[in-house]
Protein backbone atom coordinates (compact mmCIF):
# COMPACT_ATOMS: atom_id res chain seq x y z
CA UNK A 1 0.00 0.00 0.00
CA UNK A 2 2.86 2.34 0.85
CA UNK A 3 4.83 1.20 -2.17
CA UNK A 4 1.33 2.08 -4.19
CA UNK A 5 1.17 5.88 -2.82
CA UNK A 6 4.64 6.32 -3.49
CA UNK A 7 4.62 5.20 -6.92
CA UNK A 8 1.24 7.48 -7.48
CA UNK A 9 2.60 10.60 -5.91
CA UNK A 10 5.79 9.84 -8.47
CA UNK A 11 3.39 9.59 -11.05
CA UNK A 12 1.00 11.88 -10.43
CA UNK A 13 4.20 14.76 -10.09
CA UNK A 14 5.66 13.59 -13.77
CA UNK A 15 1.66 14.09 -14.96
CA UNK A 16 1.11 17.99 -14.26
CA UNK A 17 5.24 18.86 -15.21
CA UNK A 18 5.27 16.94 -18.53
CA UNK A 19 2.61 19.07 -20.41
CA UNK A 20 3.67 22.15 -18.54
CA UNK A 21 7.40 21.64 -20.03
CA UNK A 22 6.14 21.56 -23.15
CA UNK A 23 3.40 24.35 -22.94
CA UNK A 24 5.84 26.83 -21.45
CA UNK A 25 9.15 25.68 -22.56
CA UNK A 26 9.71 29.12 -24.65
CA UNK A 27 9.18 31.16 -20.94
CA UNK A 28 11.07 28.70 -18.12
CA UNK A 29 13.82 26.71 -17.99
CA UNK A 30 13.35 22.92 -17.22
CA UNK A 31 13.72 22.17 -13.61
CA UNK A 32 16.18 19.81 -12.16
CA UNK A 33 15.78 16.74 -10.76
CA UNK A 34 17.68 15.04 -7.99
CA UNK A 35 18.38 12.16 -5.60
CA UNK A 36 17.93 12.51 -1.48
CA UNK A 37 21.30 10.82 0.16
CA UNK A 38 20.64 8.52 2.94
CA UNK A 39 21.10 10.22 6.28
CA UNK A 40 23.60 8.75 8.92
CA UNK A 41 22.36 8.34 12.31
CA UNK A 42 22.41 10.76 15.12
CA UNK A 43 23.38 8.47 18.02
CA UNK A 44 26.10 5.99 16.60
CA UNK A 45 26.33 3.63 19.47
CA UNK A 46 22.78 2.44 18.42
CA UNK A 47 22.55 0.49 15.12
CA UNK A 48 20.21 2.24 12.10
CA UNK A 49 17.08 0.35 10.97
CA UNK A 50 16.44 0.61 7.28
CA UNK A 51 12.90 -0.23 6.32
CA UNK A 52 12.29 -3.16 3.55
CA UNK A 53 11.61 -0.43 0.84
CA UNK A 54 14.46 2.21 1.65
CA UNK A 55 15.79 0.98 -1.44
CA UNK A 56 13.15 2.53 -3.80
CA UNK A 57 14.29 5.72 -5.48
CA UNK A 58 13.43 8.86 -3.70
CA UNK A 59 11.00 11.38 -5.44
CA UNK A 60 12.57 14.10 -7.80
CA UNK A 61 13.54 17.57 -6.33
CA UNK A 62 12.20 19.93 -8.68
CA UNK A 63 14.44 23.11 -8.02
CA UNK A 64 13.19 26.69 -9.06
CA UNK A 65 13.53 27.67 -12.83
CA UNK A 66 14.02 31.03 -14.04
CA UNK A 67 11.12 32.58 -16.30
CA UNK A 68 11.49 34.47 -19.10
CA UNK A 69 10.02 38.47 -18.99
CA UNK A 70 7.83 38.09 -21.63
CA UNK A 71 5.01 40.98 -21.97
CA UNK A 72 1.65 40.48 -22.13
CA UNK A 73 0.05 43.45 -23.44
CA UNK A 74 2.66 45.38 -22.54
CA UNK A 75 2.06 45.36 -18.81
CA UNK A 76 -1.37 46.74 -18.37
CA UNK A 77 -3.80 44.16 -18.01
CA UNK A 78 -2.52 42.02 -15.33
CA UNK A 79 -5.01 39.93 -13.60
CA UNK A 80 -5.24 39.95 -10.19
CA UNK A 81 -7.51 37.17 -8.76
CA UNK A 82 -9.22 37.68 -5.45
CA UNK A 83 -8.91 34.14 -4.06
CA UNK A 84 -6.15 31.51 -5.60
CA UNK A 85 -6.69 27.51 -4.70
CA UNK A 86 -3.75 25.42 -4.67
CA UNK A 87 -3.96 21.53 -4.99
CA UNK A 88 -0.98 19.68 -6.02
CA UNK A 89 1.93 17.34 -4.78
CA UNK A 90 4.30 18.10 -2.27
CA UNK A 91 7.78 16.56 -0.85
CA UNK A 92 9.70 16.58 2.66
CA UNK A 93 12.69 16.39 3.34
CA UNK A 94 15.36 16.70 6.16
CA UNK A 95 17.87 19.14 5.26
CA UNK A 96 21.21 19.27 5.30
CA UNK A 97 21.29 16.36 7.88
CA UNK A 98 18.67 14.83 9.95
CA UNK A 99 18.51 16.35 13.59
CA UNK A 100 17.53 14.76 16.70
CA UNK A 101 13.82 14.58 17.33
CA UNK A 102 13.39 15.02 12.93
CA UNK A 103 10.19 13.19 11.92
CA UNK A 104 10.46 14.34 8.70
CA UNK A 105 13.38 12.04 6.86
CA UNK A 106 11.55 11.40 3.55
CA UNK A 107 7.78 12.51 2.66
CA UNK A 108 5.48 12.15 0.05
CA UNK A 109 2.00 13.60 -0.39
CA UNK A 110 0.08 16.58 -0.97
CA UNK A 111 -1.21 19.93 -0.48
CA UNK A 112 -3.35 22.77 -0.59
CA UNK A 113 -4.13 26.38 0.39
CA UNK A 114 -6.35 29.24 -0.08
CA UNK A 115 -4.74 32.50 -0.87
CA UNK A 116 -7.04 36.04 -0.44
CA UNK A 117 -5.42 38.54 -2.02
CA UNK A 118 -6.05 42.29 -0.66
CA UNK A 119 -4.42 43.81 -3.91
CA UNK A 120 -2.38 42.96 -6.62
CA UNK A 121 1.43 42.32 -4.32
CA UNK A 122 -0.30 41.62 -0.93
CA UNK A 123 -2.63 38.49 0.56
CA UNK A 124 -2.63 36.03 3.32
CA UNK A 125 -2.42 32.39 2.86
CA UNK A 126 -3.91 29.56 4.72
CA UNK A 127 -1.79 26.13 3.98
CA UNK A 128 -2.77 22.19 4.99
CA UNK A 129 -0.87 19.23 3.92
CA UNK A 130 -0.94 15.40 4.69
CA UNK A 131 1.93 13.04 4.39
CA UNK A 132 3.34 9.65 3.84
CA UNK A 133 6.78 8.61 5.24
CA UNK A 134 8.37 7.04 2.51
CA UNK A 135 11.80 6.08 4.38
CA UNK A 136 12.34 6.36 8.47
CA UNK A 137 15.90 6.48 9.96
CA UNK A 138 15.66 5.38 14.11
CA UNK A 139 18.07 5.04 16.31
CA UNK A 140 17.68 3.08 19.92
CA UNK A 141 14.73 0.92 20.39
CA UNK A 142 14.50 -2.65 19.88
CA UNK A 143 13.54 -2.44 16.16
CA UNK A 144 15.64 -4.62 14.18
CA UNK A 145 16.34 -5.06 10.61
CA UNK A 146 13.82 -7.45 10.22
CA UNK A 147 11.18 -5.91 12.20
CA UNK A 148 8.22 -5.08 10.10
CA UNK A 149 7.40 -1.25 10.52
CA UNK A 150 4.21 0.48 10.15
CA UNK A 151 4.29 4.16 8.09
CA UNK A 152 3.21 6.72 9.87
CA UNK A 153 1.57 10.14 8.42
CA UNK A 154 2.22 13.92 8.73
CA UNK A 155 -0.01 16.64 8.62
CA UNK A 156 0.75 20.49 8.63
CA UNK A 157 -1.67 23.51 9.11
CA UNK A 158 -0.22 26.69 8.83
CA UNK A 159 -0.76 30.67 7.79
CA UNK A 160 0.50 33.31 7.13
CA UNK A 161 1.46 36.67 4.44
CA UNK A 162 2.09 36.71 0.82
CA UNK A 163 4.34 38.67 -1.23
CA UNK A 164 3.12 38.37 -4.98
CA UNK A 165 5.52 39.98 -8.11
CA UNK A 166 2.79 40.89 -11.02
CA UNK A 167 4.41 42.61 -13.64
CA UNK A 168 3.69 40.19 -16.03
CA UNK A 169 0.26 38.41 -16.36
CA UNK A 170 1.95 35.21 -17.87
CA UNK A 171 4.28 35.08 -14.97
CA UNK A 172 3.52 35.18 -11.17
CA UNK A 173 6.46 34.67 -8.27
CA UNK A 174 5.95 35.11 -5.16
CA UNK A 175 7.64 35.22 -1.46
CA UNK A 176 5.68 34.25 1.59
CA UNK A 177 6.42 33.12 5.54
CA UNK A 178 3.88 30.82 6.70
CA UNK A 179 3.75 29.82 10.49
CA UNK A 180 1.21 27.09 12.39
CA UNK A 181 1.59 23.44 13.81
CA UNK A 182 2.49 19.90 12.22
CA UNK A 183 1.20 16.29 13.63
CA UNK A 184 2.88 13.12 13.31
CA UNK A 185 1.48 10.33 14.07
CA UNK A 186 2.81 7.20 16.20
CA UNK A 187 5.06 4.70 14.61
CA UNK A 188 4.40 0.64 15.84
CA UNK A 189 5.92 -2.41 14.70
CA UNK A 190 3.08 -4.34 13.27
CA UNK A 191 2.44 -8.11 14.78
CA UNK A 192 4.14 -7.56 18.33
CA UNK A 193 3.39 -7.62 21.50
CA UNK A 194 3.77 -5.84 24.22
CA UNK A 195 5.38 -2.42 23.57
CA UNK A 196 4.98 -1.80 20.17
CA UNK A 197 5.28 1.79 19.33
CA UNK A 198 8.45 3.06 18.56
CA UNK A 199 7.34 7.23 18.13
CA UNK A 200 4.85 8.07 19.71
CA UNK A 201 2.66 11.05 18.18
CA UNK A 202 3.36 14.16 18.16
CA UNK A 203 2.46 18.15 17.79
CA UNK A 204 5.01 20.73 17.15
CA UNK A 205 5.46 24.32 15.75
CA UNK A 206 6.05 24.78 12.10
CA UNK A 207 7.52 27.73 10.15
CA UNK A 208 7.90 27.79 6.33
CA UNK A 209 9.70 30.47 4.38
CA UNK A 210 10.07 30.48 0.32
CA UNK A 211 8.59 31.27 -2.78
CA UNK A 212 6.99 29.86 -6.24
CA UNK A 213 6.36 30.73 -9.17
CA UNK A 214 2.89 30.47 -10.90
CA UNK A 215 2.18 30.15 -14.65
CA UNK A 216 -1.30 30.91 -16.33
CA UNK A 217 -2.66 28.52 -18.54
CA UNK A 218 -6.07 30.13 -18.79
CA UNK A 219 -7.96 33.23 -17.42
CA UNK A 220 -8.83 31.43 -14.31
CA UNK A 221 -6.08 28.45 -14.14
CA UNK A 222 -2.27 28.34 -13.26
CA UNK A 223 0.18 25.81 -12.96
CA UNK A 224 2.40 26.17 -10.17
CA UNK A 225 5.59 25.17 -11.57
CA UNK A 226 7.51 25.35 -8.46
CA UNK A 227 6.97 26.16 -4.63
CA UNK A 228 10.69 26.10 -2.68
CA UNK A 229 9.83 26.87 1.40
CA UNK A 230 12.37 25.90 3.38
CA UNK A 231 10.26 24.12 6.71
CA UNK A 232 11.51 24.38 10.65
CA UNK A 233 9.58 22.43 13.05
CA UNK A 234 10.27 22.21 16.71
CA UNK A 235 9.69 18.29 18.04
CA UNK A 236 10.88 16.46 21.09
CA UNK A 237 14.32 15.31 21.18
CA UNK A 238 13.01 11.80 22.66
CA UNK A 239 16.60 11.26 23.95
CA UNK A 240 16.59 14.18 26.45
CA UNK A 241 12.74 15.12 26.50
CA UNK A 242 12.90 18.91 25.55
CA UNK A 243 12.50 20.40 22.14
CA UNK A 244 14.73 20.71 19.69
CA UNK A 245 14.82 23.00 15.70
CA UNK A 246 14.64 20.96 13.12
CA UNK A 247 15.78 21.83 9.21
CA UNK A 248 13.59 20.92 6.64
CA UNK A 249 12.98 21.26 2.77
CA UNK A 250 9.11 21.37 0.96
CA UNK A 251 8.78 21.49 -2.72
CA UNK A 252 5.23 21.57 -4.20
CA UNK A 253 3.63 21.52 -7.85
CA UNK A 254 0.22 21.24 -9.23
CA UNK A 255 -2.34 23.45 -10.18
CA UNK A 256 -3.96 26.94 -9.44
CA UNK A 257 -7.43 27.64 -9.33
CA UNK A 258 -8.10 31.91 -9.50
CA UNK A 259 -11.52 33.15 -8.65
CA UNK A 260 -12.78 37.06 -8.33
CA UNK A 261 -11.22 39.82 -9.09
CA UNK A 262 -11.54 42.60 -11.97
CA UNK A 263 -11.17 41.14 -15.56
CA UNK A 264 -7.77 42.00 -17.77
CA UNK A 265 -8.39 45.02 -19.40
CA UNK A 266 -8.19 44.93 -23.26
CA UNK A 267 -4.98 44.90 -24.78
CA UNK A 268 -3.68 48.98 -25.04
CA UNK A 269 -3.04 49.97 -29.34
CA UNK A 270 0.17 50.18 -30.71
CA UNK A 271 2.29 53.16 -29.31
CA UNK A 272 2.51 56.40 -31.07
CA UNK A 273 4.73 58.92 -31.22
CA UNK A 274 4.19 62.99 -32.43
CA UNK A 275 7.26 65.47 -31.83
CA UNK A 276 7.53 69.43 -32.84
CA UNK A 277 9.74 71.77 -32.63
CA UNK A 278 10.11 75.70 -31.43
CA UNK A 279 10.49 77.62 -33.57
CA UNK A 280 10.15 76.32 -36.77
CA UNK A 281 12.63 78.42 -38.25
CA UNK A 282 15.91 80.08 -37.12
CA UNK A 283 19.03 81.89 -37.41
CA UNK A 284 22.65 80.32 -37.76
CA UNK A 285 22.91 79.40 -34.01
CA UNK A 286 19.77 80.10 -32.24
CA UNK A 287 18.62 76.98 -30.36
CA UNK A 288 15.50 74.76 -30.80
CA UNK A 289 13.40 73.32 -28.65
CA UNK A 290 12.24 69.80 -29.17
CA UNK A 291 9.08 68.01 -27.42
CA UNK A 292 7.64 64.43 -28.07
CA UNK A 293 4.47 63.15 -27.02
CA UNK A 294 3.88 59.72 -26.73
CA UNK A 295 0.80 58.08 -26.83
CA UNK A 296 0.18 54.12 -25.27
CA UNK A 297 3.18 54.31 -22.81
CA UNK A 298 3.02 51.25 -20.28
CA UNK A 299 3.41 52.66 -16.99
CA UNK A 300 4.96 49.66 -15.32
CA UNK A 301 7.49 49.92 -18.39
CA UNK A 302 10.49 53.11 -18.89
CA UNK A 303 10.29 55.03 -21.96
CA UNK A 304 13.96 55.18 -24.18
CA UNK A 305 13.76 58.37 -26.16
CA UNK A 306 16.03 59.09 -28.86
CA UNK A 307 16.77 61.67 -31.60
CA UNK A 308 18.37 62.62 -34.75
CA UNK A 309 18.82 65.49 -37.16
CA UNK A 310 20.42 66.23 -40.59
CA UNK A 311 21.31 69.81 -39.93
CA UNK A 312 22.96 70.62 -36.49
CA UNK A 313 23.26 68.67 -33.42
CA UNK A 314 20.74 67.05 -31.05
CA UNK A 315 21.65 65.09 -27.89
CA UNK A 316 18.73 63.78 -25.33
CA UNK A 317 17.06 60.28 -23.97
CA UNK A 318 13.80 62.05 -22.78
CA UNK A 319 11.03 63.00 -24.56
CA UNK A 320 11.92 67.04 -24.82
CA UNK A 321 15.57 68.38 -25.53
CA UNK A 322 17.02 71.28 -27.73
CA UNK A 323 18.67 71.33 -31.01
CA UNK A 324 22.09 72.95 -31.80
CA UNK A 325 22.20 75.36 -35.09
CA UNK A 326 25.95 76.52 -33.99
CA UNK A 327 27.17 74.01 -36.56
CA UNK A 328 24.69 74.04 -39.79
CA UNK A 329 24.53 76.12 -42.68
CA UNK A 330 21.56 77.63 -44.16
CA UNK A 331 18.62 75.20 -45.43
CA UNK A 332 15.84 73.05 -44.53
CA UNK A 333 15.97 69.91 -42.09
CA UNK A 334 14.22 66.97 -40.42
CA UNK A 335 14.19 66.05 -37.03
CA UNK A 336 13.48 62.37 -36.24
CA UNK A 337 12.62 61.08 -33.08
CA UNK A 338 12.12 57.15 -31.45
CA UNK A 339 10.29 56.34 -28.48
CA UNK A 340 10.79 52.21 -27.62
CA UNK A 341 9.64 50.29 -24.38
CA UNK A 342 10.54 46.62 -25.97
CA UNK A 343 11.11 44.66 -29.07
CA UNK A 344 7.73 44.23 -30.88
CA UNK A 345 6.23 46.57 -33.26
CA UNK A 346 3.44 47.82 -30.85
CA UNK A 347 6.24 48.78 -28.38
CA UNK A 348 8.44 51.08 -31.28
CA UNK A 349 7.38 54.60 -32.91
CA UNK A 350 8.93 57.53 -34.82
CA UNK A 351 7.72 60.85 -35.41
CA UNK A 352 9.67 63.64 -37.45
CA UNK A 353 9.29 67.59 -37.37
CA UNK A 354 10.63 70.37 -40.38
CA UNK A 355 12.71 72.86 -39.56
CA UNK A 356 14.58 75.70 -41.37
CA UNK A 357 17.74 77.65 -40.37
CA UNK A 358 18.44 80.84 -42.15
CA UNK A 359 21.21 83.09 -42.95
CA UNK A 360 21.73 86.61 -40.78
CA UNK A 361 19.95 88.96 -42.71
CA UNK A 362 21.86 92.02 -42.75
CA UNK A 363 20.79 95.57 -41.27
CA UNK A 364 19.40 98.40 -42.75
CA UNK A 365 19.88 102.00 -41.76
CA UNK A 366 17.94 105.23 -43.18
CA UNK A 367 19.52 108.57 -43.02
CA UNK A 368 18.18 112.07 -42.14
CA UNK A 369 19.41 115.72 -41.90
CA UNK A 370 17.26 118.51 -39.54
CA UNK A 371 17.33 121.59 -41.68
CA UNK A 372 18.30 120.62 -44.95
CA UNK A 373 19.03 123.65 -45.78
CA UNK A 374 21.72 125.48 -43.66
CA UNK A 375 23.56 129.42 -43.80
CA UNK A 376 27.63 128.37 -44.34
CA UNK A 377 28.49 128.34 -40.34
CA UNK A 378 25.38 126.87 -39.09
CA UNK A 379 24.88 123.39 -37.27
CA UNK A 380 22.76 120.36 -38.89
CA UNK A 381 21.37 117.52 -36.83
CA UNK A 382 21.62 113.93 -38.45
CA UNK A 383 19.81 111.03 -37.66
CA UNK A 384 20.22 107.28 -38.08
CA UNK A 385 17.73 104.97 -37.84
CA UNK A 386 19.05 100.94 -38.37
CA UNK A 387 17.03 97.80 -38.81
CA UNK A 388 18.55 94.53 -37.59
CA UNK A 389 16.05 91.76 -38.46
CA UNK A 390 17.08 89.28 -36.11
CA UNK A 391 17.40 92.49 -32.97
CA UNK A 392 21.65 92.25 -33.30
CA UNK A 393 23.59 94.94 -31.65
CA UNK A 394 24.61 97.66 -34.07
CA UNK A 395 27.25 99.95 -34.50
CA UNK A 396 26.80 103.49 -36.11
CA UNK A 397 29.45 105.69 -37.82
CA UNK A 398 29.17 108.98 -40.16
CA UNK A 399 31.10 110.50 -42.65
CA UNK A 400 30.44 114.12 -45.18
CA UNK A 401 31.48 115.14 -48.18
CA UNK A 402 32.40 118.67 -46.56
CA UNK A 403 32.52 120.42 -43.39
CA UNK A 404 33.05 117.75 -40.53
CA UNK A 405 30.77 115.26 -38.20
CA UNK A 406 30.94 113.73 -35.34
CA UNK A 407 28.66 111.89 -33.06
CA UNK A 408 27.78 108.36 -31.11
CA UNK A 409 25.19 106.14 -31.43
CA UNK A 410 21.99 107.69 -33.61
CA UNK A 411 22.84 110.77 -33.54
CA UNK A 412 25.74 112.80 -35.31
CA UNK A 413 26.36 116.85 -35.73
CA UNK A 414 27.53 118.41 -39.57
CA UNK A 415 29.19 121.70 -39.07
CA UNK A 416 29.24 123.58 -41.59
CA UNK A 417 31.90 126.47 -41.15
CA UNK A 418 34.42 127.16 -43.55
CA UNK A 419 32.23 124.86 -46.21
CA UNK A 420 31.38 126.31 -49.39
CA UNK A 421 28.11 127.12 -50.64
CA UNK A 422 27.10 123.70 -51.85
CA UNK A 423 25.46 120.29 -51.13
CA UNK A 424 27.47 118.46 -48.37
CA UNK A 425 26.36 114.60 -48.63
CA UNK A 426 26.36 112.68 -45.55
CA UNK A 427 26.52 109.14 -45.26
CA UNK A 428 25.33 107.13 -42.46
CA UNK A 429 26.95 103.36 -41.35
CA UNK A 430 25.88 100.85 -39.97
CA UNK A 431 27.82 97.32 -38.61
CA UNK A 432 26.11 94.46 -36.67
CA UNK A 433 27.80 91.98 -34.21
CA UNK A 434 28.08 89.38 -37.01
CA UNK A 435 30.18 92.42 -39.47
CA UNK A 436 27.24 93.01 -42.04
CA UNK A 437 27.25 96.41 -43.01
CA UNK A 438 24.69 98.98 -44.60
CA UNK A 439 24.77 103.00 -45.61
CA UNK A 440 22.57 105.55 -46.77
CA UNK A 441 23.06 108.62 -47.71
CA UNK A 442 21.37 112.40 -46.56
CA UNK A 443 22.12 116.30 -48.48
CA UNK A 444 22.75 119.36 -46.54
CA UNK A 445 22.69 122.33 -48.72
CA UNK A 446 25.20 125.51 -47.55
CA UNK A 447 24.09 128.56 -48.27
CA UNK A 448 26.10 132.20 -48.05
CA UNK A 449 23.95 134.62 -47.38
CA UNK A 450 23.61 138.26 -49.25
CA UNK A 451 24.47 141.30 -47.28
CA UNK A 452 21.31 143.30 -47.93
CA UNK A 453 20.47 145.88 -50.39
CA UNK A 454 20.89 149.42 -49.53
CA UNK A 455 18.21 151.57 -49.92
CA UNK A 456 17.35 155.29 -51.55
CA UNK A 457 17.51 157.66 -49.04
CA UNK A 458 15.90 161.36 -49.36
CA UNK A 459 18.06 164.42 -48.54
CA UNK A 460 16.96 167.69 -48.40
CA UNK A 461 14.85 168.96 -50.84
CA UNK A 462 15.69 172.50 -52.87
CA UNK A 463 12.90 175.07 -53.00
CA UNK A 464 12.46 177.34 -55.76
CA UNK A 465 9.24 179.36 -54.73
CA UNK A 466 11.13 182.35 -52.89
CA UNK A 467 12.01 183.62 -56.14
CA UNK A 468 9.25 185.10 -58.39
CA UNK A 469 11.15 186.99 -61.13
CA UNK A 470 14.25 184.08 -60.72
CA UNK A 471 12.44 181.10 -60.92
CA UNK A 472 15.21 178.63 -61.26
CA UNK A 473 17.79 180.27 -59.48
CA UNK A 474 19.48 177.90 -56.31
CA UNK A 475 18.88 180.82 -53.83
CA UNK A 476 21.47 180.76 -50.24
CA UNK A 477 18.44 178.91 -48.28
CA UNK A 478 19.05 176.17 -51.64
CA UNK A 479 22.54 175.97 -50.98
CA UNK A 480 22.31 175.65 -47.49
CA UNK A 481 20.61 172.01 -48.18
CA UNK A 482 23.26 171.48 -51.26
CA UNK A 483 25.95 171.69 -48.90
CA UNK A 484 24.72 168.97 -46.64
CA UNK A 485 24.12 167.09 -50.11
CA UNK A 486 27.64 167.50 -50.65
CA UNK A 487 28.99 166.20 -47.57
CA UNK A 488 26.57 162.88 -47.67
CA UNK A 489 28.77 162.10 -51.38
CA UNK A 490 31.85 162.79 -49.77
CA UNK A 491 31.33 160.74 -47.32
CA UNK A 492 30.58 158.38 -49.32
CA UNK A 493 32.21 158.25 -52.10
CA UNK A 494 30.54 155.45 -53.96
CA UNK A 495 27.21 156.72 -53.20
CA UNK A 496 25.02 158.61 -56.66
CA UNK A 497 22.67 161.57 -56.50
CA UNK A 498 19.57 161.98 -57.96
CA UNK A 499 18.23 165.32 -58.70
CA UNK A 500 14.51 165.29 -59.97
CA UNK A 501 13.45 168.88 -60.80
CA UNK A 502 9.45 169.76 -60.62
CA UNK A 503 7.73 172.74 -61.58
CA UNK A 504 3.88 173.83 -60.22
CA UNK A 505 0.90 173.24 -62.11
CA UNK A 506 -0.26 176.87 -63.51
CA UNK A 507 3.83 178.02 -64.30
CA UNK A 508 4.29 178.57 -67.70
CA UNK A 509 6.96 176.56 -69.40
CA UNK A 510 7.44 174.22 -66.35
CA UNK A 511 8.59 171.26 -68.38
CA UNK A 512 11.54 173.43 -69.23
CA UNK A 513 12.02 175.42 -65.23
CA UNK A 514 11.77 171.72 -64.00
CA UNK A 515 14.74 170.63 -66.31
CA UNK A 516 16.65 174.43 -65.38
CA UNK A 517 16.34 173.90 -61.66
CA UNK A 518 17.59 170.29 -61.64
CA UNK A 519 20.68 171.58 -63.97
CA UNK A 520 21.71 174.43 -61.78
CA UNK A 521 21.13 172.10 -59.04
CA UNK A 522 23.85 169.77 -60.18
CA UNK A 523 25.68 173.02 -61.11
CA UNK A 524 26.24 173.95 -57.73
CA UNK A 525 27.41 170.34 -56.69
CA UNK A 526 29.96 170.75 -59.24
CA UNK A 527 31.03 174.01 -59.71
CA UNK A 528 30.90 174.96 -55.94
CA UNK A 529 31.67 171.41 -53.63
CA UNK A 530 33.57 169.51 -56.42
CA UNK A 531 31.70 166.58 -56.70
CA UNK A 532 32.27 164.37 -59.43
CA UNK A 533 29.45 165.12 -62.39
CA UNK A 534 29.09 161.76 -63.18
CA UNK A 535 27.44 160.57 -59.75
CA UNK A 536 24.62 163.03 -60.58
CA UNK A 537 21.94 162.02 -62.91
CA UNK A 538 19.47 164.62 -62.99
CA UNK A 539 15.50 163.67 -64.02
CA UNK A 540 12.36 166.06 -64.27
CA UNK A 541 9.58 164.76 -62.72
CA UNK A 542 5.60 164.53 -61.70
CA UNK A 543 5.52 166.16 -58.47
CA UNK A 544 3.71 169.43 -58.24
CA UNK A 545 5.61 171.87 -57.01
CA UNK A 546 8.50 174.26 -57.51
CA UNK A 547 11.32 172.14 -55.84
CA UNK A 548 14.39 169.66 -56.60
CA UNK A 549 14.30 166.79 -54.49
CA UNK A 550 17.30 164.82 -53.65
CA UNK A 551 17.98 161.62 -53.46
CA UNK A 552 20.98 159.86 -52.54
CA UNK A 553 21.77 156.06 -53.96
CA UNK A 554 24.47 153.64 -52.12
CA UNK A 555 26.54 151.24 -53.95
CA UNK A 556 24.28 148.48 -54.91
CA UNK A 557 21.42 150.26 -54.20
CA UNK A 558 18.24 150.34 -56.99
CA UNK A 559 16.14 154.11 -57.79
CA UNK A 560 13.58 153.59 -58.79
CA UNK A 561 13.03 156.12 -62.16
CA UNK A 562 9.34 155.30 -62.72
CA UNK A 563 7.29 158.20 -64.16
CA UNK A 564 10.86 160.59 -64.06
CA UNK A 565 12.50 161.67 -67.16
CA UNK A 566 16.60 161.99 -67.95
CA UNK A 567 17.53 165.52 -68.48
CA UNK A 568 20.36 165.10 -71.39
Amino acid sequence: MRLSVKIIAVAAFAVILVPAFNLFASEVASPSTGAPKDEKAVDSSVAVVSDPVAALPAAPMPMAAEAAAMPYSRGLNTYTPRVEWFMGYTYLRAVPQLAEGNRLVYLNGGSTSLALNFNRYFGIVGDFGGFNDTRLLLTGGSASANDQIDKGTVFTYMGGPRLSFRKYDRVTPFVQVLAGGVHASEITLSGCTGNCTLLPSANAFALTAGGGLDIRIHHRIALRLIQAEYLMTRFNDLNTGSSATQNDMRLSTGLVFRFGGAHPLPPLPPLTYSCSVTPTSVFLGEPIAVSGTAVNLDPARTAVYSWTVDGGTVTGTTNATTIDTTTAVAGSYTLKGHVSEGDKPGENADCTAAYVVKVFEPPTVSCAANPSTVNSGDPSTITATGISPQNRALTYSFSSTSGSVSGAGTTATLTTGGAPAGVITVTCNVVDDKGQTASSPTSVTVIVPQAPMPMVSELCPVSFARDARRPARVDNEGKACLDQVAVNLQSNSDSKLALIGNAAGDEKRGSKLAAERAVNTKAYLVGEKGIDSSRITVYTGPQDGKVVTTTLIPAGARFDATGDTPVQ
